[in-house]
């Protein structure tokens, strides 16, 4: 959603990445408890393109709702009807907790979890406190932990790819036990491996391979996998047992389940029955398992080869839930719908003696009261002297001296919508038009008091009413006994001019860049920054039959940022980056990922370093970390961080998980947070309730 346009694209492109020596990531202090970690980095001393120091402050869709937790349910205690019992939480309510696997007969649980800034693996005991898995490679993101004999496998994207279009995603394994152990990585070199699953004996694994492919944008309603299977001792001899197939899951050494959309168009479990030979020799026709009518997703497989526990979405419900389904009788039982029937279940998985059923969910209120999360969250990042934070809210903009934040809490003209300011410590917010609908903001950077943003809904035509506003307000009313800041609103462009939206101030206050429909095209405007077009004129930027927008003025103020599709004008889904002097001049392409056909880039919210020479931006280059439909929210399954130099040249990538991220800006100073604190205005108290409230992605429909 975040990234404006919505469906990516394909272009076949290749760029060269400023790629750090070995142990370039190293965590040298890492303590769960306080949610705090330090990042050290060694550059060698040929390297000199290395982004600037700085906090980038970002959103990512859905991210700061979840509030996952792991549960179980024992089926032996499970009588029909399944409200009879409840579910039990396995995991310790801190950030989010999720796809997590049993371990051994005593049900001890290894899961992910994101309390260090960034994806890592902890164990949890029946009623003990987490602990984290030592000696894992430095990455961030790593997903899907099975332990099995002694071993951890897992997925992870600590080896990165020069290729842009390519996922870094691989399968690996390593010993659980032994700090020595190296890693191993299973995925041939130049492929990508997704949702690892091993056999019982441990003999076979089986993964959901992308291949050597190009990630192909559009591929992420079905991620485009087939099913691989292999011997643990032989990684090599790898065979497909299915051309499309995704989450695979054994029962047994001899049975791989999977998901996928069979013709009719429902998401449905697969099978393939195999046997020693047929890894070298021959591959089975799948066979559909669960019927149509329903969707079904995410198998996990009992060993007694009879049952697959499934995430649902049915015909009559908006939520995703957990059943079992019957290979013999061929039923469902429902599991979760009546034990929590306002909550979407995800990714189910099953004990080794079949009588736990475990999934993760939106945790809801706890014995601590009803959870919250704050406005500004750390996230890992991979440059020493960069700092992240994800934002409660979207489109940040840093006031002059960087005390204050602006931001968009929701794009609506509810309770969220309006413009709200936020300390830079994350400990108290205000707002300002409350009740109106605003999105994309600008502060001045000359006037601490005044603020600019478009007032209007947010992705509508160019003919629909959406204007350029000025906000001044007095700092002093930023007060801890304050909710919302008195205000004078001044709107800078006509009513009948029609989408007006994403300004951007001049590093002297003078001018505000916009982008504009008023001539039937979305191009780019400056106009006076007090008087707007009524007084002060308007001017016309940039023309023609294509869409141009987001800009952002450059601290010199010698130029202007922009995305455009106008090398490409008939395609609303590909957006590349372009500059351009205030008075029109110097019009070019930055080529982030010149040199590969048949690939559509989307190079979106770009943004300038303070001393100008870099650019941040958002883009699809990464490909995606992890199976899209294991996920809500996903209204575009990619969406990471990434800042160039103005030529093209030391593209980065800044983050690296299964999220959409989005609307960055850049401040050139590090942020002190606040602790997290529940008993005074200065912590917890003014921070957001969870409330769950995340969707299926948008493409899972039930109107077959």
């Amino acid at each position: 959603m975040l990234t404006i346009l919505r469906h990516a694209t394909r272009k076949r492109v290749r760029a060269t990445l400023i790629k750090p020596p070995p142990n370039l990531l190293q965590i040298s202090s890492t303590s769960v408890n306080s949610h705090t970690y330090t990042i050290t980095q060694h550059y060698s001393h040929s390297t000199t393109m290395l982004p600037p120091a700085g906090t980038i402050v970002f959103n990512t869709v859905g991210r700061v709702q979840y509030g996952f937790d792991v549960f179980s349910v024992d089926l032996n205690h499970q009588q029909p009807p399944p409200h009879a019992t409840a579910d039990h939480r396995l995991t310790d309510g801190v950030s989010i907790n999720f796809n997590a696997q049993f371990i051994n007969p005593q049900n001890d649980v290894v899961f992910v979890s994101e309390r260090t800034g960034s994806p890592r693996f902890y164990i949890t005991k029946p009623d003990t406190k987490p602990q984290p898995l030592p000696f894992l490679p430095n990455a961030l993101f790593h997903d899907r932990p099975i332990v099995k004999n002694g071993k951890l496998y897992f997925v992870s994207t600590h080896e990165e790819n020069d290729a842009v279009f390519t996922s870094w995603s691989a399968v690996y394994s390593t010993a659980i036990d032994d700090s020595t152990a190296t890693v191993k990585r299973l995925t041939p070199r130049g492929e990508v491996d997704y949702s690892p699953a091993v056999s019982l004996t441990g003999k076979f694994l089986g993964v959901a391979s992308y291949r050597s492919r190009r990630w192909q944008t559009n591929d992420f309603r079905e991620l485009q996998t087939e099913i691989v299977v292999f011997p643990e001792s032989d990684p090599k001899n790898r065979v497909t047992v299915s051309e499309r197939g995704g989450w695979p899951s054994w029962s047994q050494d001899s049975t791989i389940f999977f998901h996928r959309i069979a013709e009719d168009g429902w998401w449905s479990i697969f099978r393939v029955d195999l046997t020693d030979s047929e890894l070298s020799e021959s591959r089975n026709s799948p066979i559909r398992v669960t019927p149509p009518g329903l969707h079904c997703f995410t198998p996990a497989a009992f060993h007694d080869g009879k049952r697959v526990a499934v995430a649902t979405r049915r015909r009559e419900s908006n939520l995703r839930h957990v059943e079992i389904f019957d290979l013999e009788s061929q039923t469902f039982q429902r599991i979760t719908e009546d034990i929590n029937p306002n909550f979407n279940h995800y990714n189910p998985f099953v004990s080794l003696d079949s009588r736990h059923l475990g999934y993760h969910r939106f945790r809801g209120e706890s014995i601590q009261g009803e959870p919250i999360y704050p406005h500004l969250d750390k996230v890992l990042s991979p440059v020493r002297d960069l700092q992240l934070l994800r934002l409660n809210g979207s489109f940040p903009t840093f006031s002059p001296d960087g005390d204050f934040i602006a931001f968009n809490h929701g794009l609506d003209g509810n309770v969220n919508g309006g413009v709200k300011i936020v300390k830079s410590n994350g400990s108290k917010r205000w707002t300002l038009l409350k009740g109106r609908t605003c999105f994309h903001n600008a502060w001045s950077p000359t006037e601490k008091n005044v603020i600019y943003t478009s007032v209007g809904p947010i992705f509508e035509s160019v003919y629909k009413t959406v204007q350029i506003a000025r906000i001044e307000f007095d700092p002093v009313h930023l007060t801890n006994d304050r909710e919302e800041v008195p205000f004078k609103l001044t709107i800078l462009t006509r009513e009948d001019t029609g989408n007006n939206a994403f300004p951007s101030c001049s590093p002297d206050g003078k001018s505000i860049v916009f982008r504009s429909g008023r001539e039937g095209y979305k191009n780019l405007y400056i106009v006076d920054a007090v008087k707007g077009e009524f007084d002060g004129g308007i001017r016309r930027l940039t023309e023609g039959e294509w869409i141009d927008t987001m800009p952002c003025w450059s601290p010199k103020g010698d130029l202007i940022a922009f995305s455009s599709n106008r090398h490409d004008p008939k395609n609303s889904e590909v957006f590349g980056i372009y500059l351009v002097g205030p008075n029109g001049s110097g019009l070019r392409r930055v080529e982030v990922a010149k040199g590969v056909e048949g690939m559509k880039e989307r190079l979106n919210h770009v943004c300038f370093s303070r001393d100008g020479e870099w650019l941040l931006f958002t883009a699809n280059l990464g490909g995606v970390s992890a199976e899209p439909v294991g996920l809500p929210n996903q209204f575009q399954p990619y969406g990471d961080l990434y800042v160039v130099r103005l030529d093209g040249s030391g593209l980065r990538r800044l983050t690296c998980n299964a999220y959409e991220n989005g609307t960055p800006t850049w401040h050139h100073g590090d942020l002190a947070l606040c602790a997290p604190r529940e008993d005074d205005g200065e912590g917890g108290q003014d921070w957001d309730k969870l409330k769950g409230e995340f969707q299926e992605p948008l493409w899972i429909t039930c109107d077959i």
